[in-house]
Formats: C-alpha cells, structure tokens, sequence
C-alpha cells in the first residue's frame, strides 16, 4: 500500500471482533515507547498477531494509528473519571477520592505519561488533528467543577480556578511517574514500591486538600 493511497485522516471503522481495539492496545504501548518516528509497524502487527494490511485498512497510515492512539490514551483516562461516582460524597472525601484515583491511575498508565510526554516533544502537532479532545477533556474540568462549587457553598473550600486545580493535581500525579527513574536514583527512593507510593499518593492528596479549603 502506497503512501499515496492511504486516506490522511483515520476512517472509523466496524470493531465487532475486537480487532481495532487489539491493535490500539498494542500501538499505544509502542508509540508510548518509541514515539511516532521511532515506533514500527512491523512490530505492532506481530505483537498483535495480524498482518500490516489489517492495521492500514483499519487505520489508513502509521501517522492515523499514532493519532488514534493519543485520542485513546486520553478517553481512557477520562473514562475513569466517569466511574468515580463523587457527587454522592460530601466534598473533602469526594476531592480525596478524585486526587488519589488520578495518581493511581497514573502510576498505573506509565504509557498515557509517554504519550502526552511525547506529543509535548511534538509542540503539540498531532493533538491538533483531534478536535473532539478539548470536549473530551471537558468533562474533567465539569467533575472539578461542580464538586468545588459543592465543597464552595457548604463553607469548606475557597473559591478556586478549577482548570488551575485541575493542573495542579494532574502535574503532582503526573511527576511522580515522569521522573520515576530519576527520582529514584538520585535519592534512592524507589518510586515504584509499595510503601513509597501509597506515602506519596498520601502527600499529594494532602496537599491539594489543604490548597482547596477555606481558610
């Protein structure tokens, strides 16, 4: 298949047999590995146990599946979100729920850090031929957003950007997997055991805690 009859946009496609989603499984792991330029079709077609053609008739181009698959790493992470089930919480455990699912969910997703790591590196190119993920995106900041004005009225926190919250919890959860291997040379904590984690997931849900509440 030549480049030249390869569509330039990803065309959605039927999944009935999963095949889609097995690929955009496999492709993540390697574009969160190797990055766009770096990652191999070859390589994603055998760990998926189908053949190139199948990926470029599901996806068009490498650069499609690429996008496809930052789109993905970001409606998963989003879907988490909409399992959280906080509006029946009262704000402060609500907000601790939130901040320590986010972490964990990061700790989690070390391929979701790579990803938006890597499309930083790309200024941002790539993400712009997603237009639907600022509305995907949205919902993260409607969540925030209605939780503070919950925790705001009953006299519990202070008013707050939620976007700037939002950035802060997401920049806290994100450094403690994107410096993990730094980190933990440097001061010989081991960011990945156990115990290291659920003491950092403690500070960092303590520490947005009492950035929110009132004074």
């Amino acid at each position: 298949m030549t480049k030249a009859s390869r569509s330039k946009t990803a065309v959605p496609r039927a999944d009935e047999d999963g095949t889609r989603d097995r690929i955009l499984n496999v492709a993540l792991q390697e574009f969160s590995r190797h990055g766009l330029s770096g990652a191999r079709i070859d390589t994603i077609a055998a760990e998926s146990g189908l053949n190139k053609g199948m990926i470029y008739y599901h996806f068009g181009s490498k650069e499609d599946l690429y996008v496809a698959a930052l789109e993905e790493s970001y409606r998963r992470f989003r879907q988490v979100e909409s399992e959280f089930h906080i509006d029946t919480l009262p704000p402060e455990p609500a907000l601790r729920k939130l901040v320590g699912a986010t972490f964990d969910f990061h700790s989690a997703h070390p391929e979701f850090i790579r990803m938006v790591m890597g499309e930083n590196i790309n200024h941002g190119e790539y993400i712009r031929k997603i237009p639907e993920l600022r509305a995907i995106n949205r919902s993260a900041i409607t969540l925030l957003d209605r939780l503070c004005q919950r925790g705001i009225a009953e006299g519990v926190f202070r008013s707050i950007d939620t976007v700037d919250l939002h950035m802060t919890i997401s920049a806290l959860s994100f450094y403690n997997v994107s410096n993990r291997h730094t980190v933990s040379f440097i001061f010989d904590r081991h960011l990945d055991a156990p115990e290291v984690h659920a003491a950092r997931r403690e500070a960092v849900v303590d520490t947005v805690l009492r950035y929110v509440r009132a004074p």
